[in-house]
């Protein structure tokens, strides 16, 4: 079978991918049934028994137009006298009796609405006759028979209008009606609602998609003809439809709907500073023909007891992220569409399967929202079959006008990376954020990093082994969190609890995300002789219990004020000095004299990354974003199994032996013989101030103390580096590690392994 190349058709813009479609369906439902059609790279290629020449015969002298007739619309044709019908009506040629039919279908109901209309104006006409006076017109209208007569009629008049669409459902048969179920779909009141591909039932604006119809089908075939024959310039159009060729004599100025953008016109839209739009009329009539291969359906939001809507193939809410040109969490728009593109040849008999099936699910629950479904694709819970989806968006753009605006293209991934199921965890929690950021009240910041983290959302489930998309989620989560903390959007609740394989996931061998780990698990399952220690998150946010802490009455909630929140995400330096200070603190109210930080199983910091950090030569602001964001990590699971990131380099520079001597006199726990070095605060205090050399002092003479003799006696370092040597304290370090500096200070020490 001749495999043709419809280069004219392709998945972008939406015109093109429907004329595709509508190719496909009119070759296999009156040409070739066994016709087969798929996509490669950006073109149709459609297999099928015709020939190229017979290929284009068949549409130019025996394509049958389906009926497309729309009564229910005020500009379909069927009111004010409108001729764009007429020639149709008045037509003998056997292709166009499908068409016929349709309008003969139509007419009726119309004209009983017609002669309703016409006996409420009779009855008002009475009151209208010339010669009466105002006074006699009033008696007439308050005369009880007048005022029965007239409610009867305009009764009878609005229920033929209210029952038209319930009543054409139900008399309507074959083609005309496939046409009104992909434009429409009756709730469970009668109450019409309408897919966006369509717009308000085959009709934008002022713009009806059927009339425009007919006047394409007027400018390709001569409808007064017997045959219907085409015109002169059919050919060329029809050439350039299929085949991608160059095509003159488009038509200006005529109506382009919303399915082909750049051929719109407006402003900028030539060389010119304004420009009329441009059509080819086989374009159009193909493009509606492959509309009707979307076949919506009511469902139920809710189950059972849930308010049924209209379900079109892979159409889901608006969200304005996952694209360059969004304008925005308010931008207007009607929702947004996925359109499949298959690499295998299809029948229509399995396309319309395919689509008839449309839907998508994450786990078991439907997907209502753009980044849903683009994490449905991404774990392949979809129709088989499909390779990728083009995104499409129906959105307000070029004053009030509804385009369909290509939003980028989504692919089906060979196989299904073990990470997404991370994503999991933000289910409940992402629909509570959107409506926060969506509210009225919620702040720029707000909606701002709502976009940020579903920008990144998006690009993750596109690239889910690349760790450096899943850390740009982490930072999105710690910038949501910073606008929480300040009492914005806080009714979401913060970032719910992540399994350790977040760790993993976001894991690019960096030293700047092992600290990170590092300072964020820690303290996750330390107890104290005066009981369990409190994770670090709760001086990153007032949490209690998962949630935030609140204060005042009903109505007039807000963040609770914690003295124990000391990080505010705005330098790196200052969250890890802040955060040594306030353990401190909490350590002297409960009379001790250690620093309660202390390592979560396979999270501690290795020396060599303390030694690029205390060199000031990584991320520190990095570091404690992310940070920040994997505090959200359970500590329990973390515990019970563990996913600690890779091996940080063995080999590398070690820190200063000054800052060894520091850190050892801010331990967590005593040294192997049982010997305890009172952490004194004052070391820290001076370091963070910006005297390392006292802080060293300090330091030395509280391990002489503990018998620990070493060579080193001063330090002298400016103050900024005192300082990131007070930050990198925030970093626990393992019990090894610790005899390890031991040694290094004081090789005479024989000391073996702690435990």
């Amino acid at each position: 079978m001749p495999i043709h190349d419809l280069d004219g058709c392709a998945p972008v813009p939406l015109a093109h991918y429907l004329k595709a479609l509508g190719i496909l369906r009119l070759v296999a439902e009156q040409a070739d049934p066994a016709a087969r059609g798929w996509w490669e790279g950006e073109r149709f290629r459609l297999m099928s028994s015709l020939s190229r020449e017979e290929l284009e015969a068949f549409v130019l002298e025996r394509y049958e137009p389906t009926p497309l007739v729309s009564p229910w619309n005020k500009g379909s044709g069927f009111y004010a006298n409108d001729p764009v019908l007429a020639p149709v009506e008045g037509s003998a040629a056997p292709r166009l009796g499908r068409l016929r039919a349709g309008i003969r279908d139509s007419r009726e109901p119309m004209d009983q609405i017609a002669k309703a209309d016409q006996a409420v104006r009779a009855i008002k006409a009475e009151t209208k006759v010339r010669g009466l006076t105002a006074g006699q017109k009033k008696v007439l209208k308050e005369a009880p028979e007048y005022k029965r007569r007239l409610a009867a009629a305009e009764k009878h008049f609005k229920t033929l209008k209210a029952e038209l669409i319930p009543r054409l459902r139900l008399a309507w048969r074959g083609p005309h009606r496939e046409w009104m179920d992909a434009a429409m779909v009756l709730g469970d009141d009668g109450t019409p609602q309408f897919p966006a591909l369509l717009g308000t039932g085959g009709n934008d604006g002022r713009l009806d998609f059927t009339n425009n119809f007919f006047q394409r089908l007027g400018e390709m075939f001569d409808l007064a003809a017997d045959d219907g024959k085409p015109r002169v310039a059919a050919g060329p159009w029809l050439r350039a439809a299929l085949w991608g060729t160059a095509a003159a004599g488009c038509q200006a100025d005529k109506a382009v709907g919303q399915y082909l953008p750049g051929m719109a016109g407006g402003a900028n839209s030539s060389n010119g500073p304004d420009a009329k739009s441009l059509l080819n009329p086989m374009d159009f009539l193909l493009m509606l023909e492959g509309t009707l291969l979307f076949t919506a359906h009511a469902t139920r939001r809710l189950g059972a007891a849930g308010q049924s809507r209209a379900a079109a193939p892979f159409v889901v809410g608006a969200q304005g992220a996952g694209y360059a040109s969004a304008a925005g969490a308010d931008e207007a728009a009607r929702g947004e569409q996925w359109m499949p593109l298959w690499t295998q040849p299809v029948t229509l008999g399995e396309l319309r399967r395919l689509l008839a099936e449309g839907r998508a699910q994450t786990g078991r629950k439907p997907v209502n929202e753009p980044l849903d479904m683009a994490r449905a694709v991404a774990r392949l819970g979809i129709a088989r079959g499909i390779t990728a989806f083009q995104r499409y968006g129906y959105i307000e753009r070029n004053g009030q006008s509804n385009l369909a605006v290509p939003l980028g293209r989504f692919r089906v991934p060979d196989r299904v990376s073990p990470r997404l199921i991370c994503l999991d965890d933000l289910d409940a929690w992402l629909p509570r954020l959107r409506r926060q950021a969506r509210a009225k009240e919620a702040p720029a910041r707000m909606q701002q990093v709502e976009r940020r983290l579903a920008d990144a959302l998006f690009a993750t489930t596109q690239h889910p082994d690349e760790p450096a998309r899943w850390q740009a989620v982490l930072l999105a989560l710690a910038a949501v969190e910073g606008v929480m903390v300040t009492g914005s959007g806080y009714g979401a609740g913060p970032v719910p609890a992540l399994r350790p394989e977040w760790v993993v996931a976001a894991d690019d061998g960096s030293p700047e995300l092992r600290l990170a780990i590092a300072c964020a698990l820690q303290a996750a399952a330390f107890r104290s002789e005066y009981g369990p220690v409190k994770a670090v998150r709760s001086h990153w946010l007032p949490v209690k219990q998962g949630r935030f802490a609140v204060s005042g009455t009903a109505g007039q909630l807000r963040l609770q004020v914690d003295s124990k929140v000391v990080m505010h995400g705005r330098a790196g330096l200052d969250d890890a000095i802040a955060l040594v200070e306030r353990r401190l603190v909490d350590a002297s109210q409960r009379g001790e004299r250690r620093l309660p930080l202390v390592a979560a199983k396979k999270a501690e910091a290795s020396p060599v990354d303390l030694g690029l950090l205390v060199a000031n030569r990584l991320d520190l602001d990095r570091t404690m974003a992310l940070a920040r964001a994997l505090m959200a990590v359970d500590g329990r699971r973390w515990a019970a199994t563990p996913s600690p990131p890779s091996s940080s380099a063995k080999d590398g520079q070690l820190p200063d032996d000054a800052w060894l001597a520091l850190r050892l006199a801010m331990l967590p726990w005593p040294l192997p013989d049982g010997r305890q070095i009172g952490v004194d605060p004052a070391i820290f205090r001076r370091l963070a101030g910006g005297d390392a050399s006292t802080a060293v002092e300090l330091a030395l003479r509280r391990l002489r103390a503990a018998g620990i003799t070493t060579a080193l006696r001063f330090s002298s370092v400016p103050a900024e580096t005192a300082r990131l040597w007070a930050a990198a304290l925030a970093f626990p370090i393992h019990r090894r590690t610790a005899t390890a500096f031991v040694r290094r200070l004081d090789p005479s020490t024989e000391q073996g392994d702690i435990p």
